[in-house]
């Protein structure tokens, strides 16, 4: 993966300095509010070497943000297949962001999704991106309002992988675009 560069950020693929800040972002509980786990060092870790090898081989992925006045790692936003059958069909791409604390409010969610809505448009061609979260996640639903993205109540779902322990994060709200509605967002 080239690098995808904004205003303010640099969407490039994992590297070995970003350790920290990927596990802090996995550990931090009002981060994974709406997640029913956390990851320790050894798990964020893992996930990360997936994430990045997930990138190398198909040359887009969740990946990391780089803010670039200062070359700090802020988190990560980007696209991936979602492999979430029957819920959404085999071959659906979602777009995701999580940001360590003191990044948010800053717009950078915003500014890194909708490069990567450019990117899996106009780049990869694709035909339709969505993205999903619990259905109280109103941080997240927010930039996906700011993005252009519209809600698709008839795709909600239940997350296969929540726990029944957790039944208030297994709703998840689902928002959409396609190509032709992103060809008229004012960009």
């Amino acid at each position: 993966m080239t690098g995808i560069e904004t205003g303010r950020l640099i969407l490039r693929n994992w590297r070995e300095g970003d350790r920290e800040l990927f596990h802090e972002i996995n550990s931090d509980a009002e981060v994974m509010t709406f997640f029913p786990f956390r990851r320790n060092r050894t798990e964020s870790d893992a996930v990360m070497d997936l994430l990045r090898d997930e990138i190398s081989r198909f040359g887009f992925g969740f990946a990391a943000i780089e803010v670039k006045a200062s070359g700090e790692c802020a988190g990560f936003a980007g696209i991936r297949r979602t492999g979430l059958e029957p819920h959404l069909p085999d071959g659906t791409v979602e777009i995701g962001w999580r940001l360590a604390r003191r990044h948010w409010g800053k717009g950078y969610a915003c500014e890194a999704a909708t490069a990567w809505l450019r990117h899996g448009f106009e780049a990869l061609r694709l035909e339709e991106i969505v993205s999903f979260a619990v259905h109280d996640n109103h941080r997240s639903t927010a930039v996906m309002e700011r993005i252009g993205l519209r809600r698709d109540a008839s795709r909600d779902f239940n997350h296969p992988a929540v726990p029944e322990a957790f039944p208030h994060l297994q709703r998840h709200v689902v928002y959409s675009l396609d190509a032709a509605q992103w060809r008229e967002l004012p960009n």
